[in-house]
Formats: structure tokens, C-alpha cells, sequence
């Protein structure tokens, strides 16, 4: 299928945000993946159906302050969080969502700020992501889904990846820092320090996610 150019994803964009009120493609996005890959069916809500707005993404960004390397999004929705991190010299930079309105307009956004084919977005299905070479991951989903994200990030990422989580922690994991409050919330975890055996000593917090003083 031939892509469409950001003239035309714009032009389609406004008549959809026309017709549609109150951020209609975030909550569109919420049931993308329902009877999708190896967990088909089991949750209702699989995005977070609050918009990330500038705060979210401020509070992402700062946690991520330090580091370098390739960034992965997973369910990317407008693409806010990769287009930032592109900007704060992360790269590759890359999004994976299911829903083809996200996707397209996530690539009209790059667009529109000067950026565009300098990030990626993918209309894919995450649970066939491969983590493997990944360094740095954000996500914002629901906490059904993320305890099954825990069993395979903890299976496929490398002990030097950061994960950043919004809005919704991942329960059983222990964060190195925080960031913000309420729904703008969000989580920073190092892997290696996930895969400490119970009772294991603490392993210091990377020097380049401590808070300024």
C-alpha cells in the first residue's frame, strides 16, 4: 500500500478531529490490540486512555535525562514521546501502535515539526516486538496489561535498559525514581536491578538518573 503524503494524513486528520470530540483516536486506541498476539482478549483498556500531554511528557523526558541510545515507545499513540526523545537526541527513535489513525497521525505531528522520516512509527503489534538490543523503553498502559509486559521485558531486555512507565507502575517491580504527581505521574526501572534475587543488596542508582540537587 502506497503511504500517504502529511498533506494528506492532515487533511484527513481535521476531517476526523471534525466529526470526532474529546480526543476521539486516543480512546479509539484503548481496544487496538483486544484478540490481538499471544495474549488476545485479555483486557478491555489496553492503552491508557488519558492523552499525554506536556507534562507526561516532561516527566518521561526527565527520567530518561542521561541516558542515550535508542528509545522504543510501545503503543505510541500520537507519538508524542518519540518525536520528544528524538529531540533530546535519543536514536533510532521508534513507535509501535496497532491503530492506523495514531500512526498516521503520529507521522503528521513529526511532520509538522520538521521531523519527519527521522523517527519511525510501526503499525505493529507489540507482544512480537523484539527487546532484545533495546536501551530505553517508555510505555503508558494499562496495569492489566503490564504485568504481562513485565514477564517479557524481563525475558528480553539487556541489564543496561531503562524502562519508564506512565501514569500506571509496574506493582512488582521497584523503582530507582519518580517524577511528577497524580496522572502525570511516572516510573523510572533499571532491568538489572529487576533481576536481583529476593534479598539481594540494592544496587546503587545510576549516576546519570539521580535528581540534581
Amino acid at each position: 500500500m502506497e503511504e500517504d503524503s502529511p498533506e494528506e494524513v492532515q487533511g484527513e486528520t481535521s476531517r476526523c478531529l471534525g466529526n470526532c470530540p474529546d480526543n476521539c483516536w486516543h480512546r479509539a486506541s484503548c481496544l487496538c490490540h483486544v484478540g490481538r498476539g499471544s495474549h488476545a482478549g485479555i483486557s478491555k483498556s489496553y492503552r491508557c486512555p488519558i492523552s499525554r500531554q506536556q507534562e507526561q511528557v516532561r516527566n518521561v523526558m526527565a527520567l530518561l535525562s542521561g541516558r542515550h541510545g535508542n528509545l522504543v515507545d510501545l503503543g505510541s499513540g500520537d507519538g508524542r514521546i518519540v518525536l520528544e526523545a528524538h529531540k533530546h537526541g535519543f536514536g533510532p527513535t521508534v513507535g509501535y501502535e496497532l491503530n492506523p489513525w495514531l500512526v498516521r497521525l503520529a507521522n503528521f505531528h513529526a511532520w509538522r515539526a520538521g521531523h519527519y522520516g527521522k523517527v519511525s512509527y510501526r503499525q505493529e503489534d507489540l507482544w512480537k516486538v523484539d527487546l532484545t538490543e533495546c536501551k530505553n523503553v517508555t510505555v503508558f498502559l494499562a496495569p492489566s496489561v503490564l504485568s504481562l509486559l513485565q514477564e517479557k521485558m524481563e525475558a528480553e531486555l539487556p541489564d543496561d535498559a531503562l524502562v519508564v512507565a506512565g501514569r500506571f507502575p509496574f506493582t512488582e517491580w521497584t523503582p530507582c525514581r519518580i517524577e511528577g504527581d497524580g496522572v502525570d505521574r511516572a516510573w523510572a526501572y533499571t532491568m538489572q536491578a529487576q533481576r536481583l534475587p529476593a534479598g539481594s543488596a540494592v544496587l546503587p542508582v545510576p549516576k546519570e538518573l539521580k535528581s540534581p540537587v
